[in-house]
């Protein structure tokens, strides 16, 4: 049995009115992927981070990402040892199983492109030589919302590398009263117990990954995908990568639920977390208070699941 509802319940002591947006990074996690807040500063994405490095005891590092950050912050970097007479590897900030990149799209293109190959490949490569990353490796990484200061749009190819797009927000009124009151006997992460070792997330993962998926659910995964390179809204569509992520995830959903198949409510629940990083609307689309969320929406709608006895 699989103890997705204890690692939840622990990283909910620290992370307060947020339980929606907790599973979904958590799924996430379970399937391989990596995660992209949009978010405004203060509303707990570091905190959120750190929790899930506890309860599932993994390496965790960050980093904030300004202008004058260097791909060899990120990737590491070799120096001259006199004593060998060789060149040796110092480690970057990357090298660790959860990453928090704060602020990525503040930094340089050549910053960002840096994490790119880590992301895709689980590796660095510095003067020619890689080196693999720790296993697991996950990649939680925060933008700003569009316009604000000092801020610059992320590449489409590294958008893609990510497999949902997340948002925290403001927590509510009773939330937010609870979250002042959990302050006062000490900082609530100090109480999130490991529930995990590194290696049973790994074979959590595996499980996870071996859910049985039927060609009804996958006909429907490629169909809401491909409706996407068609909508009069969408200037360009989602990629295949997309249907991958969209399938990883519906798996680790079912898995966490108990189940060992996929039904149609598992590819539902992530089409728009998976997708709406993915696609550019035209300017239409993007008019009348129109955005991703309206079009997906409409697609979901428009796009009849299979029947799954």
């Amino acid at each position: 049995m699989n103890k997705s509802s204890e690692i939840l319940n622990e990283v909910k002591k620290a992370v307060i009115g947020k339980d929606n947006v907790l599973a979904k990074a958590y799924l996430a996690i379970l399937a391989g992927g990596h995660i992209l807040l949009e978010d405004i500063p203060g509303v707990g994405k570091t905190t959120m981070a750190l929790a899930f490095s506890k309860a599932l005891e993994l390496d965790y590092s960050r980093m904030q990402f300004t202008p004058d950050v260097l791909p060899s912050d990120i990737v590491g970097f070799s120096i001259y040892n006199k004593d060998t007479r060789e060149m040796e590897y110092r480690r970057g900030a990357v090298l660790c199983n959860l990453f928090l990149a704060d602020e990525l799209n503040r930094a340089t293109s050549r910053t960002q492109s840096a994490l790119l190959e880590a992301m895709e490949e689980n590796q660095v490569t510095v003067d020619g030589v890689s080196h693999p990353l720790p296993n697991p490796f996950i990649v939680i990484a925060t933008q700003n919302p569009a316009g604000a200061a000092g801020t610059q749009l992320l590449p489409e190819s590294q958008l893609d590398r990510f497999m949902v797009k997340l948002t925290l927000g403001y927590p509510d009124e009773k939330s937010e009263v609870e979250i002042l009151n959990s302050r006062q006997n000490g900082a609530p992460l100090d109480s999130v117990k490991r529930i995990v070792t590194t290696y049973e997330l790994e074979n959590m993962k595996k499980e996870a990954a071996s859910v049985f998926i039927s060609e009804p659910v996958y006909s429907y995964i490629v169909r809401l995908v491909a409706a996407t390179r068609n909508d009069e809204f969408i200037l360009r569509g989602a990629s295949p990568r997309a249907s991958l992520s969209l399938m990883s995830i519906a798996k680790a959903r079912a898995y966490a639920l108990g189940r060992d198949y996929v039904v149609p409510d598992d590819v539902r629940a992530f089409f728009s977390d998976c997708v709406s990083h993915r696609i550019i609307l035209t300017p239409d689309g993007e008019d009348r208070g129109r955005g991703e969320g309206f079009v997906l929406d409409r697609i979901l709608k428009s796009v009849v699941p299979p029947a799954i006895k």
